[in-house]
């Protein structure tokens, strides 16, 4: 099949403040040191770390602030996050560095492009996905990266008893990755409908403002299990 003129459906509209000195120069000088060099292919995630352990991947992290926390209260873990701004990236690689987070790593990339490209099989501990952009109007929801097909993939990337941990503050996409996952069966719901609390996710900034509008938080928490 052709793919002239093919452009791929994005999750995200690349829209980003101006950057900070602070940032910039965590960009041009921590990135070296913390962030992944990847190009396309496979990637050899555990080269950038200093020991081997159980990799999870975080989609999307924004500020950054809700990974640092997680990453240091599981030091057993190793965290790589995707992100697709320079913003949050930035910010996130300032603190890596003073905290010393010898078990976080960062990727500037599309997430769904690494998991299609740079990921085997059965590499994943666990996908972390927190809040992503709920795409509201019903026209738009071809742009939700939570698919049916991303759902597989995630599936396939994960080690049996790994984790796809979603959250959400939309009602309608809270329903929407329900019915998804629902019908992936490589992933299991072991609370039979949303998780009883957040599990090991800190509050994030994208859920306090969804509170402060009144929206209910929704977190699926599922594992990945032989079919």
């Amino acid at each position: 099949m052709s793919t002239t003129g093919y452009r791929p459906i994005r999750s995200f509209v690349r829209r980003e403040g101006r950057l900070t000195a602070g940032q910039q120069r965590a960009l041009d000088e921590l990135y070296p040191r913390y962030g992944v060099d990847w190009s396309g292919g496979r990637i050899d995630v555990a080269a950038g770390f200093e020991r081997p352990a159980p990799l999870v991947l975080d989609i999307g992290f924004g500020d950054g602030d809700a990974l640092a926390e997680i990453a240091a209260a599981h030091p057993d873990r190793n965290y790589l996050g995707v992100e697709v701004y320079r913003t949050g990236t930035g910010r996130l690689l300032r603190r890596i560095e003073s905290e010393g987070l010898t078990n976080l790593r960062v990727l500037l990339a599309d997430a769904s492009e690494l998991l299609r490209d740079g990921l085997a099989p059965a590499s994943l501990a666990g996908v972390q996905l927190f809040f992503p952009d709920p795409w509201t109007k019903k026209r738009h929801h071809k742009r939700r990266i939570v698919q049916a097909e991303w759902l597989a993939r995630v599936a396939d990337r994960l080690q049996p008893g790994g984790f796809l941990h979603m959250a959400t503050d939309w009602a309608d996409y809270a329903e929407w990755m329900l019915s998804l996952s629902d019908a992936e069966p490589r992933l299991e719901n072991p609370y039979g409908g949303y998780a009883p609390d957040a599990g090991d996710r800190p509050e994030t900034r994208f859920e306090r403002r969804g509170r402060r509008k009144g929206h209910e938080v929704f977190d699926l928490i599922l594992q990945r299990v032989d079919v």
